[in-house]
């Protein structure tokens, strides 16, 4: 290997250490805000979903689809910010989620795989499949709120 190869490495390793440890270092509220955000999009992308399948939105496969699409990806990306430095933290998180963290994985990974269902249904284009995977959508989402998260 030439020097610059070996240079090139390098730098590539230092770099990800120190995204590494970067990454292992931020702040707690900034992970609430994070997960939080994540969270809002989840809702601004099922709310209209909810809609369709309720029957209060007409049905439009179009927007179906792009929403599951959005649904699902954000469907992963909240609950690294759960990490137990957060649980000292302002939010409506119950202390449930750190005490029980079995039980809260097991529920984000059902929101996941329900997630991925809705955006295969919706991909599919089949509007009853996809009302119905919307519905299993909305469970997990209760369940989680219903053990996890404080009332309004």
């Amino acid at each position: 290997m030439n020097i610059k190869a070996m240079l090139g490495v390098a730098a590539f390793a230092a770099s990800t250490v120190f995204a590494t440890g970067a990454m292992a270092q931020v702040k707690p509220d900034i992970l609430v805000k994070q997960r939080q955000s994540a969270m809002v999009l989840q809702g601004k992308y099922f709310g209209p979903l909810a809609g369709m399948a309720s029957g209060k939105v007409p049905y439009n496969a179009a927007v179906a689809a792009r929403n599951a699409g959005y649904l699902d990806a954000l469907s992963k990306m909240a609950w690294d910010g759960f990490d137990a430095s957060t649980s000292g933290e302002k939010t409506r998180a119950l202390p449930e989620v750190y005490s029980d963290a079995a039980k809260f994985k097991e529920t984000a990974d059902r929101f996941q795989a329900e997630a991925g269902k809705l955006l295969a249904a919706a991909k599919d284009g089949n509007e009853a499949n996809v009302k119905a995977a919307i519905g299993d959508v909305g469970k997990t989402c209760g369940s989680c709120h219903d053990n996890f998260r404080q009332k309004q």
